[in-house]
């Protein structure tokens, strides 16, 4: 089964636009819960742009799914780690004042220092590494230890409507290089309701999807869960 877990950071850029606690995020990632979304992820940056860190501490009692905090490895960030214990640290490469996630890590070039974060935060939960569809880094991934991969889907959500056969194909080969490596397989980035449900069929063996904007965009149209229902039904 392919587990969706729904990035809330939008939710709280909304609260932050306007200051005060509506929408209450901390509400809002139980509802996602109750409507059948069996994870909740966050990405708390060092501007706290949308997720706060206090947001993440108070979060941390009150998720009874699977608990996903994304972030670049820097000491604020595991010591985040450290205190919350969630179910899954997803290490990404952003940059502090980074807008999103843009690319994967150079998991070859950047190996030894994965490695040792990577280490230390396996003692505490599962660790993902987010990477492009590039087999390379998928093998370099698990050298680091990582006990999955989280591919980063933008390329495949950017040319879905042109060729869908040829746009999800490198990410089918990284795919079937994480499962022979023995990795666990995530996916996020731009994955939506237009393409999510071709994505899981060509790759079925996906444990998890991480997705945040497009469905809090496709809220405001159909509801918050009707919305979680829908993406559910893709992964069916």
């Amino acid at each position: 089964m392919t587990r969706l877990s729904v990035n809330i950071n939008k939710i709280a850029t909304l609260r932050n636009a306007r200051g005060g606690n509506n929408p209450d995020v901390i509400k809002t990632a139980c509802d996602i819960e109750s409507f059948g979304a069996q994870g909740i992820t966050v990405h708390p940056r060092p501007d706290e742009r949308h997720i706060t860190k206090n947001d993440v501490y108070q979060l941390k009692d009150k998720i009874t799914t699977e608990f996903n905090i994304e972030g670049y490895p820097d000491q604020r960030y595991i010591k985040i780690i450290e205190d919350i214990r969630p179910a899954q640290a997803t290490l990404v490469p952003d940059k502090p004042d980074q807008l999103t996630s843009n690319h994967g890590w150079d998991t070859v070039n950047d190996g030894e220092e994965l490695r040792v974060i990577v280490e230390k935060l396996k003692k505490i939960c599962r660790v993902s590494v987010f990477v492009d569809a590039d087999c390379d880094m998928v093998k370099a991934a698990r050298d680091c230890g990582a006990d999955r991969v989280e591919l980063y889907t933008q390329s495949y959500a950017e040319n879905y409507l042109k060729n869908k056969e040829q746009a999800i194909e490198p990410f089918v080969k990284a795919a079937e290089c994480a499962r022979q490596c023995g990795l666990g397989l995530n996916a996020g980035h731009d994955l939506s309701l237009e393409n999510l449900e071709y994505y899981h069929k060509i790759i079925p063996w996906t444990d998890e999807v991480s997705i945040g904007h497009a469905l809090v965009c496709d809220s405001l149209y159909y509801g918050l869960k009707n919305t979680v229902s829908m993406y559910l039904r893709c992964l069916k």
